[in-house]
């Protein structure tokens, strides 16, 4: 079973998802305020978790826009530029958004496995992530020749990337016990917001 995935591709793939887990969110709060008030593992197993709810909803997205390759072809070039839109909505309105900076956690320590869900329970719980990935990968993939290989590598680009980032952060704030500057966080949040606009333009002018 060959990929569809071209080499290309996959490095576009991995730069666009690693910017935007970079960008100040919800998630990268709870990294790092996990990190700073219980130390680097209670980050590190947060980060894990977030990047565990983001496999599931990835491979419920492949999967699902799989199926509808196969079956509604019609379907999927209006849901393309539908997508393409919602991804050029969402980058500005990252590009407006501002992050706070989180508040310090009970000092009572909880439990690994209680670091880990808080990260897994934030993902699932946000049900525009399914959405999002929904109308990010076709920029990337060739939905109507997808193999399991993809798949595959798709989890393990989204592992390293978003896994990297969020551990990233939560070195960090265990480390210097604070967010990055706020001209930093400024920085990754206009840059994030670019790609996220340049992909939706990408699916929307994409043959």
């Amino acid at each position: 079973m060959d990929a569809s995935l071209t080499v290309s591709a996959g490095a576009a793939l991995f730069g666009a998802m690693l910017i935007l887990a970079l960008a100040p969110s919800l998630s990268v709060i709870t990294v790092v305020a996990r990190s700073t008030t219980f130390g680097f593992a209670h980050g590190a197993l947060t980060a894990m978790g977030v990047v565990a709810g983001d496999i599931v909803f990835i491979l419920a997205a492949v999967l699902g826009l799989t199926a509808i390759a196969e079956s509604m072809e019609g379907l999927l070039t209006v849901f393309k530029y539908l997508g393409g839109a919602y991804l050029v909505w969402l980058g500005f309105q990252l590009w407006k958004s501002r992050i706070d900076h989180p508040k310090t956690e009970s000092r009572s320590t909880p439990t690994f496995a209680s670091s880990f869900m808080a990260g897994l329970l934030l993902t699932l719980g946000d049900q525009k992530a399914i959405l999002f990935y929904l109308v990010f990968f076709p920029a990337f993939v060739d939905l109507s020749k997808i193999t399991l290989i993809d798949a595959a590598v798709i989890v393990v680009i989204a592992t390293v990337s978003v896994g990297g980032a969020k551990l990233g952060y939560a070195f960090v704030a265990d480390k210097a016990k604070l967010l990055p500057s706020p001209a930093i966080q400024k920085m990754i949040s206009a840059t994030a917001a670019f790609v996220m606009v340049s992909v939706g333009l990408l699916l929307i002018l994409k043959q």
